[in-house]
């Protein structure tokens, strides 16, 4: 069985599994174990039966691995998205009590790591050019969407809202703003539909970034400047119809692009976890706070590497 005793042992294995090395993982579950026992409280102390009735604190079943364990197991499901009966035969679970254990612990975690808003609240409040830099080496910033695939809706109606174009499937989409490092500074915190265009959704959810920051955009956000006159941006020169680029318009598309890849290499890392990468078989009620650990994973991980 997959245990963190038995896993840790095997450092390659684990960062394979988990995402993160035997050091990182040991970092963030120290934060995790000492918020885990007012987390519990507060879990069976609310009140959320239909009938009103109320439970002692602590009543109930006793989850079967400690702590430890099911931090591992959640890891272990996003990382490799495997299904519920593969993970409770790894962990000696029943398919019921995989989704119960998952899904009591993913708040902790969450609370636990670095997400996009916990860092977007602070990026708010810079005010010096140092507190700028340090947020924004090179006062850069890109943005960019990612989309992901999900099961074909069986309402007519979803099916024509979460239908894009682009991919040729039904998709939700989620928009990242990362600083010169990668890391994610904001994130949309609504699923957006697939058939919403990349723009569309920044003109409605987008970060507000310090004055001197620059912002780097790829061709799917024509009009920011027109639209943001405030904000300094900076876009790739399109190609008009019918012309070609000179030499100086195409040496500065490949500068532009050189600078914006940050981005793309983010997004890349969030789809190594496969929870955000293949077709997402969960509720899409519960796709935020997915996407907020799996972001809140690959921040902690930048951040532990600088």
């Amino acid at each position: 069985m997959l245990y963190y005793d038995r896993l840790s042992r095997k450092p390659t294995l684990f960062k394979s599994f988990t995402g993160l090395s035997v050091k990182q993982f040991d970092d963030v579950y120290k934060e995790i174990e000492i918020k885990y026992p007012k987390h519990e409280i507060n879990r069976l102390s609310r009140d959320d039966r239909k009938d009103g009735r109320k439970r002692a604190v602590g009543a109930g079943r006793r989850f079967k691995h400690v702590p430890k364990d099911r931090v591992i197991l959640v890891l272990l499901y996003y990382r490799l998205y495997i299904t519920y009966n593969l993970a409770g035969f790894l962990f000696d679970l029943d398919q019921s009590n995989v989704c119960r254990d998952i899904e009591k612990i993913e708040g902790l975690i969450r609370s636990c790591l670095p997400i996009p808003q916990k860092l977007c609240k602070v990026t708010r409040r810079l005010k010096t050019i140092e507190e700028v830099e340090e947020y924004f080496p090179g006062f850069m910033a890109m943005t960019d969407c990612s989309e992901q695939p999900i099961p074909r809706p069986k309402n007519g109606l979803s099916r024509r809202l979460y239908y894009s174009g682009k991919r040729k499937k039904h998709t939700v989409k989620n928009l990242y703003t990362v600083n010169q490092k990668g890391l994610i500074v904001y994130k949309t915190r609504h699923n957006q539909m697939g058939k919403k265009h990349d723009y569309r959704i920044y003109k409605k959810n987008h970060p507000e970034l310090p004055p001197y920051v620059l912002s780097l955009y790829d061709l799917g956000f024509l009009g920011v400047e027109k639209e943001f006159p405030e904000q300094l941006s900076s876009l790739p020169i399109k190609k008009e119809k019918g012309c070609e680029l000179i030499k100086e318009e195409k040496e500065y598309n490949k500068i532009h692009s050189s600078k914006r890849i940050v981005v793309e290499h983010t997004i890349a890392r969030l789809k190594k976890y496969r929870i955000v990468n293949d077709i997402f078989r969960n509720r899409l009620r519960k796709y935020d706070k997915i996407a907020d650990i799996v972001s809140g994973l690959v921040n902690y991980r930048i951040m532990s590497s600088c």
